[in-house]
């Protein structure tokens, strides 16, 4: 079960059969109104494997005309034939993997699992390392089942955004803040685990970090395509006010992708990513669950239908 069986029917798919399964799910996001999307790797553990994965990713942007960062999570989980050799899969990982798919055009930016199921402090710091080596930015699954100082790390190297940050410490949230990474709220993953550990909203709003929310989408803590329902999970279960989750969908969410110049946002000389809703007022976005309020998308200046 979790990321292993992921992990094998990944490998044995083709990528026409990747292609075939994101393609649908892609859809349901960009009917909710979605312009632009991360899709990272950390599925294959391998190279072959997760060339596909960014591969598919990169073809689904041009299927569709979206705009698509893709980001390499090769250090997600360690794959079987690397069990007890955590050390020897992540210089697989920083010396082979990453190069590779970097020099192929395919990586936007670099992301790790640091946890105590996943990769040590000293282990991922390999892999931004590396990621710097290349001048490709970074990214952290940090502090989402304990605190490893994972967000401070990621900090140092100047990271996007550290998603999760359930336990994130006051040290933490101050390297954060100096270093200008966005924290990334997924509701998604805290309601599929049953988790009770709050991220420390508050702490995170008087520092003036900026607040992203996202679905976490993966099929093992955060099978959600909904990023309205995810709007509603971010002021109920989280606190934020609705100025806060709207924030944390456009112009937030596009700082945590390095897209903070070109989408997030309404302004003269920026390309016209926006969506007309059916609604009194946009309270109503984070209000209304299990429903799709009426749109129109426009997306580079021209309307498309059904987000598509």
């Amino acid at each position: 079960g979790g990321i292993v069986s992921t992990v094998r029917a990944t490998r044995e798919a083709s990528e026409e059969e990747l292609l075939a399964a994101a393609a649908p799910r892609l859809e349901q996001l960009l009917a909710d109104g979605v312009t632009a999307i991360e899709i990272k790797s950390g599925y294959g553990l391998e190279l072959a494997a997760e060339r596909r994965q960014l591969r598919v990713a990169r073809a689904l942007g041009e299927r569709y005309g979206v705009t698509v960062r893709t980001t390499f999570l090769g250090a997600h989980a360690l794959p079987p034939e690397f069990a007890g050799r955590a050390d020897d899969y992540i210089a697989q990982v920083c010396d082979h993997m990453l190069p590779a798919l970097a020099d192929e055009g395919l990586v936007d930016a670099v992301d790790a699992f640091c946890e105590r199921i996943g990769f040590t402090l000293a282990q991922t710091e390999r892999v931004f390392q590396a990621a710097e080596r290349l001048g490709l930015p970074v990214k952290l699954h940090a502090e989402q089942l304990s605190d490893m100082d994972g967000a401070a790390l990621a900090a140092r190297y100047g990271a996007l955004s550290c998603d999760h940050v359930e336990h994130l410490s006051p040290r933490g949230i101050a390297a954060m803040r100096d270093a200008g990474s966005v924290a990334v709220l997924l509701p998604g993953a805290y309601y599929a685990l049953r988790d009770t550990h709050l991220p420390p909203v508050e702490a995170l709003r008087e520092a003036g970090v900026p607040l992203a929310v996202s679905t976490d989408h993966n099929p093992g803590t955060s099978p959600a395509l909904s990023l309205l329902l995810m709007l509603n999970m971010a002021c109920t279960l989280f606190r934020l006010t609705v100025a806060e989750a709207l924030a944390g969908v456009t112009v937030h969410a596009a700082r945590a992708l390095g897209l903070q110049a070109t989408h997030g946002r309404i302004a003269t000389g920026v390309p016209a990513n926006f969506v007309l809703w059916q609604l009194q007022e946009p309270a109503e976005l984070a209000y209304w669950f299990g429903q799709r309020p009426a749109c129109r998308v426009v997306r580079q200046g021209r309307i498309v239908e059904g987000g598509r």
